[in-house]
């Protein structure tokens, strides 16, 4: 079996969230430990950091993963979706899993899959851990999927745990309340293991505190010791930015290779964070912690947060896509400049989307579309819901044709914004 027809029989015959939804989501971790005993139980061979949250766990991973290679380390990161490739979701110091490390993972083990029945995303985290360990890197920084307590990624013992915000998100699983969901991100806190917490919130903390208590973690709120503050750079081709440590400057001019001003708060929870792992030993100096900031897209090939595609005229995509995302990326558009503003806009089907299309700028001409997955929602579903919010534009039913028509309508000195779900800025890229 060849690479594609692996990928293939991967997408296929395995459950795949983005295509079913919450059926291909298993709630247990019985499953991933059965198929890592089988595999020898390679996420015990390297340390580890886990990183969870609602949103920013994508930018936060990467920004530790880069300030970790320029500490000289080899450098393992797991994170999903994947945009363009599958592996994408797996590599080292930057370089994706080889295609023939993909085929001959699942060509050893398939046999087992009748009998074990992973999910996709068990199945990649399987592999994930697998080649983490026999290329015996240094460290591995590990993205949560989905949740924390029951997700497949929550069988690792990490020299730390983050949780970088609570929003709502995939409420359909995790809860319908804040204190709900913290408890399923609290479960990756460990025992005796510290845990940062990149955003305090009187609703949540109580629970993370709770939690800490019961496992003897430390716990760090990160935005309690520190704060970020940009300096108005709109030249640079970097978020340039303050981290305040009471009064006091802690880093100055960090340059951010990320320039959605959501990146303050990720970058003050990474910063938190990396002080941390130097009571593991990790003695990460300043002009470290800059290199991996400014080099973080070259050093990792992070995509899709806030990604410049084009500057004449100006085409943005960010794969935000819930309300906490979207407060975000409102307020960073009416800070760009620009005659006239289009988005090419969809969502999928589980999404509560009456409160992303309620703050989004009236002023902008909209391409409601869908990403070519079961889960995409309708895009004359989604136009017809936006027309109630007074949000005016067309139904396109690709975002390739999408494309093609907001650039036939776009001058020079316009912008497009291209977003709502991660499939949309998958295919747009």
């Amino acid at each position: 079996m060849n690479y594609n027809k692996t990928i293939e029989y991967i997408f296929s015959n395995l459950p795949l969230f983005q295509n079913i939804g919450k059926d291909a989501y298993k709630a247990g971790l019985e499953n991933i430990y059965n198929f890592l005993n089988i595999i020898g139980n390679p996420q015990n061979s390297f340390k580890s950091v886990h990183v969870g949250g609602t949103n920013g766990k994508g930018s936060v991973s990467h920004f530790l993963a880069s300030v970790l290679q320029e500490y000289g380390l080899k450098v393992g990161l797991f994170t999903s979706p994947h945009l363009k490739d599958f592996r994408e979701r797996i590599k080292i110091n930057g370089k994706m899993i080889s295609k023939r490390d993909v085929t001959n993972f699942i060509h050893k083990y398939k046999n087992y899959f009748d009998t074990i029945k992973p999910s996709f995303f068990e199945m990649t985290t399987a592999m994930a851990f697998d080649y983490f360990s026999k290329q015996k890197v240094d460290i591995a920084v590990i993205e949560v999927g989905l949740g924390g307590r029951l997700d497949s990624t929550n069988v690792i013992n990490p020299i730390i745990s983050v949780i970088t915000n609570i929003s709502f998100d995939h409420t359909d699983i995790l809860g319908n309340t804040l204190p709900k969901i913290a408890e399923e991100k609290a479960g990756i806190i460990k025992e005796n293991i510290t845990t940062v917490i990149g955003e305090s919130n009187d609703k949540t903390d109580l629970v993370f505190i709770s939690k800490a208590n019961e496992k003897n973690s430390k716990l760090i709120f990160a935005d309690k010791i520190m704060w970020a503050q940009s300096t108005d750079n709109k030249n640079s081709d970097y978020l340039t930015i303050n981290i305040y440590k009471d009064k006091n400057i802690e880093i100055q001019n960090l340059e951010i290779a990320l320039k959605g001003e959501y990146q303050l708060k990720n970058s003050v929870t990474a910063i938190a964070a990396i002080k941390e792992l130097k009571t593991s030993g990790y003695d990460i100096n300043i002009e470290k912690i800059k290199n991996g900031f400014k080099n973080v897209i070259e050093n990792t090939g992070l995509m899709g947060r806030w990604q410049i595609v084009q500057k004449k005229p100006k085409i943005i995509a960010d794969t935000g896509h819930n309300i906490a995302g979207f407060e975000y990326t409102t307020k960073q558009i009416l800070k760009e400049e620009y005659e006239n503003l289009y988005f090419i806009l969809g969502f999928v089907k589980d999404k509560d989307i009456s409160a992303i299309l309620k703050i989004l700028p009236e002023n902008a001409y909209y391409f409601f579309t869908k990403a070519n997955v079961v889960r995409a929602l309708d895009e004359k579903l989604l136009y017809q819901k936006a027309l109630e919010f007074n949000l005016k534009g067309e139904p396109v039913p690709s975002v390739s044709e999408a494309i093609k028509k907001a650039k036939k309508k776009m001058k020079n000195n316009d912008l497009l914004f291209i977003g709502g779900s991660t499939f949309i800025v998958a295919e747009a890229l």
